[in-house]
């Protein structure tokens, strides 16, 4: 199944009161790992990619390149979209040149005329591309690969001058943070997110920072039209927690236990136990059809 744009997902998840996950990939073994899982839970799934993971893998083709030419391999059936998460205003344009489905343009550190200009422009190349676009409100607290937040809480009359500038995703800030949360962390603002969504009408919200973040919260903010959660740190834990133990338990010194591929497997499969805990409680399992 080739890619799509994360506009039919996101009007089915806002009709059916769940959230579609966007799991960061940050090389091949992440991205198979996710796919796998999506197709395996048939639900829909939505690959993130930040412009330093971009860097990373070498650049955008390659990272476009890679993902389709799985999805072929792999015979994924469910819906995959491949997404940049806060792309800069020139970052944006590359990956829609490159062949992302959607972008995320975050213009949050910009002032709103100068946010809302830029937002314009990638959202009219998009749209000549057959691609979404997610825009910010209010920038997310904390670090994420270098661009950093100071964690503002979305103003609902900015949200509503984004929303209806034909944008398909809106990303609001409402205390939520990139990376682990603090001890003293004061929750998600649900008074904001619902002001948002009584200004902003039918618009699917974006839910950044999704590590961490009870279930009981994370439910709320669907049902106040939170339709797609960010979820990157988690994964990255995950697979770090069982490299350890791997390796602290001597294994890569067991035979060819060395070997990337055997060094690499704990990881992997905790990056898909994470990926299915996630998706279960999105509630998008089995909403890929």
């Amino acid at each position: 199944m080739p890619l799509v744009n994360v506009k039919e997902m996101m009007e089915k998840a806002r009709e059916g009161h769940y959230a579609v996950g966007a799991f960061n990939i940050n090389n091949l073994e992440w991205t198979k790992a996710i796919l796998s899982t999506a197709e395996e839970l048939k639900a829909p799934v939505i690959l993130g990619v930040s412009e330093g993971a971009n860097k990373y893998m070498t650049g955008y083709k390659v990272v476009a390149d890679m993902v389709k030419a799985m999805i072929e391999t792999l015979n994924i059936t469910v819906p995959v979209a491949l997404h940049l998460d806060h792309g800069t205003f020139e970052g944006a344009q590359k990956a829609l040149a490159a062949g992302y489905s959607s972008v995320m343009f975050d213009g949050s550190h910009y002032g709103i005329e100068e946010n809302v200009e830029k937002t314009k422009e990638i959202v009219a190349l998009a749209k000549k591309l057959g691609a979404t676009v997610e825009a910010e409100v209010g920038s997310i607290g904390g670090e994420e690969d270098g661009v950093t937040g100071r964690g503002e809480v979305a103003d609902p009359l900015q949200c509503k001058m984004i929303a209806d500038l034909g944008i398909d995703m809106l990303a609001a800030g409402i205390g939520n943070i990139h990376g682990q949360y603090p001890a003293n962390w004061q929750g998600l603002d649900f008074e904001t997110l619902a002001k948002i969504k009584e200004t902003c009408g039918h618009m699917p919200l974006v839910l950044h920072g999704g590590t961490g973040i009870p279930e009981d919260m994370i439910k709320k903010a669907i049902s106040l039209g939170v339709c797609k959660i960010n979820v990157n740190t988690e994964c990255q834990l995950s697979f770090a927690a069982a490299t350890r133990a791997y390796i602290e338990a001597g294994k890569d010194k067991e035979k060819k236990g060395f070997d990337p591929r055997k060094l690499l497997a704990p990881g992997t499969e905790a990056i898909k136990q994470t990926v299915k805990e996630k998706m279960e409680m999105f509630g998008c399992i089995g909403k890929a059809n």
